[in-house]
């Protein structure tokens, strides 16, 4: 997949879930699978690339999950 196709995809993804709640852990975790995240998205990672708690970690994702983002 090219880079414009990444884009564009990015950007009709955040057109789409304009009116979606995320906090700001979350934005950063979808930008990073959108710009190209390497390996399964986990808890540990979660919380490595936000530096937060693993039980937030784990309510962010949940979250997703919940709003079948992910």
């Amino acid at each position: 997949m090219s880079k414009t196709d990444n884009v564009i995809r990015k950007t009709a993804f955040w057109d789409k879930h304009r009116a979606t709640l995320f906090n700001d852990r979350q934005r950063k975790v979808i930008n990073k699978l959108f710009d190209g995240f390497e390996g399964k998205l986990n808890s540990s990672k979660w919380y490595k690339i936000n530096h937060c708690s693993q039980d937030t970690a784990n309510r962010d994702s949940k979250d997703l999950i919940n709003k079948g983002i992910l």
